[in-house]
């Protein structure tokens, strides 16, 4: 899969990263744009450089990549500890 080494073309920034978590939530440039208080240019531009550093073609590519670097958490899935199960609690209350 494209998008091997997180820092193959360099760090993400702050806002980039805020970025890749409201692509990954569904939202088009133009709603990332209302929600960050920026142009839809902007996010344009944020999209394009995140694509480069990530070495990803497009928006499905880069969630994958984001999943699997573990950069965002989709319902609970990826990023969240799984809770502490205890196998041996119904063995001892009985």
């Amino acid at each position: 899969m494209a998008g091997g080494d997180f820092q193959a073309q360099g760090p993400l920034s702050d806002r980039e990263l805020q970025v890749i978590e409201l692509v990954a939530a569904g939202l088009t440039n133009q709603e990332i744009a209302e929600k960050l208080e920026i142009s839809k240019r902007t996010v344009d531009n944020h999209i394009s450089n995140i694509l480069t550093k990530t070495e990803t073609e497009n928006r499905v590519a880069l969630v994958r990549w984001a999943l699997q670097w573990g950069k965002v958490c989709l319902d609970d899935v990826n990023c969240c500890p799984l809770p502490n199960v205890n196998i041996n609690k119904e063995a001892t209350s009985g």
